[in-house]
């Protein structure tokens, strides 16, 4: 039994920022009906691609985010099609989107409305700016690469004195989709205790301006206005990469204590004892001397001679990993990080696991992503009673595929 067991997801979402919550859903158990228009999810149509045994394109991107979900395909400019969705989240507790606020209001499913559908539901929606948000900025479109830079995100981003970077991962779709999940969820722990439902209203933006770390602290506090440092941490020094004799290596020296066995492991204890490297804050001000120090040592010698080294004095460290190394790393298969999938007409693919390692309810990958519409007939007859006639007939009308 998954840990949200019992939970019906209405998942009206597109691309990645609400496919991501409610593939987690999924993986915790709950049941995510995911209602795609007659020409499917936008993220069907992006690479990578598999081939598929009839020779037919299928959508890596697609597949990776859309396992243990049902896909159900509802043309909602029909009134009938529309009928169908509300039936269906008259019997759901979560509904998810991430369109732009006024396309739901004109499709006629917004929380507003929602509310005469269930009065107890709980809607998530997630966009750009915000649901709740001055009048200009609700309606923008926005893609992850806004998000990031609006919020300041690829201010701080790429190698220092460089030009603004994008974060190599759609860092603000997922992270909007994964506190999605936090705010759904606590929204079911308060309906749990008061039978209320209530409108979970997620930003992007927000999303990332809540993660930037210290850099507001160092604004508005120290009057600093953050800009990208590459590999390095502003105020923690040496934390960061270095380049070895055939790649690179981080080191991140959190204290003054690893300070003196990082200096002993790499067999410069003069180091430990320098007046301007003895504390964090007299390495952080003289840093530019100390790197470039480091820097040289650390070129001569392989990642590899280091990583014996850094081991052998329990010190924090890790190889920069491409992401080769990372799907063949035996302790992230050992913890179902990679795993396989099969996917009906295109074998076994490996996928990122579930993070969420719960001792009794763990994240689960149960079924594949589905192919576009492939619950359609099941969750009509399974959840709303629909004969094999009336399907026929949806279908030759052009409501339902």
């Amino acid at each position: 039994m998954g840990a949200l067991d019992g939970v019906k997801v209405i998942d009206l979402s597109h691309v990645l920022a609400a496919p991501f919550a409610t593939m987690i859903l999924a993986d915790l158990g709950a049941e995510v009906i995911k209602i795609e228009p007659p020409y499917g999810d936008d993220s069907r149509q992006f690479g990578p691609f598999v081939e598929d045994d009839l020779g037919d394109q299928r959508s890596g991107y697609f597949i990776s985010i859309n396992r243990n979900k049902k896909s159900v395909v509802l043309n909602l400019k029909e009134e009938k099609g529309k009928e169908i969705l509300r039936d269906l989240i008259s019997d759901a507790d979560v509904v998810v989107e991430n369109y732009r606020p006024t396309t739901m209001k004109k499709l006629g499913f917004s929380y507003k409305e929602l509310k005469k559908i269930k009065e107890d539901i709980i809607y998530c929606s997630i966009c750009g700016f915000g649901h709740d948000a001055l009048e200009e900025y609700a309606s923008k479109p926005a893609y992850d690469m806004v998000a990031q830079a609006y919020s300041g995100l690829m201010s701080i981003t790429g190698p220092e004195g460089g030009e603004p970077c994008r974060v190599g991962s759609s860092i603000g779709d997922i992270m909007s989709g994964h506190q999605a999940v936090i705010g759904i969820l606590s929204a079911l722990r308060y309906r749990d205790r008061t039978g209320k439902g209530q409108h979970v209203d997620m930003s992007m933006v927000d999303g990332l301006v809540s993660v930037l770390e210290n850099a507001i602290a160092r604004y508005t506090m120290a009057g600093e206005i953050p800009g990208p440092l590459g590999g390095a941490h502003p105020t923690i020094v040496p934390f960061q990469s270095f380049k070895t004799k055939d790649n690179y290596i981080v080191t991140p020296i959190g204290n003054d204590n690893l300070w003196q066995k990082f200096c002993q492991a790499i067999e410069m204890p003069e180091l430990a004892d320098d007046e301007r490297f003895r504390t964090n804050p007299l390495r952080a001000e003289n840093k530019g001397e100390l790197i470039s120090i480091l820097a040289k040592r650390l070129k001569e010698k392989t990642t590899a001679e280091w990583t014996e080294i850094f081991e052998e004095y329990d010190l924090p460290y890790s190889p920069v990993n491409t992401v080769d190394k990372v799907v063949e790393d035996k302790n992230l298969k050992y913890r179902d990080m990679i795993v396989d999938l099969e996917q009906p007409g295109v074998g076994k693919v490996k996928v990122a696991g579930s993070p969420f390692h719960l001792s009794e309810t763990p994240g689960e990958i149960k079924t594949h992503a589905p192919a576009m519409g492939e619950h359609t007939d099941s969750v009509l007859k399974e959840s709303l009673g629909f004969s094999e006639q009336e399907i026929k007939e949806m279908r030759e009308k052009g409501i339902i595929s």
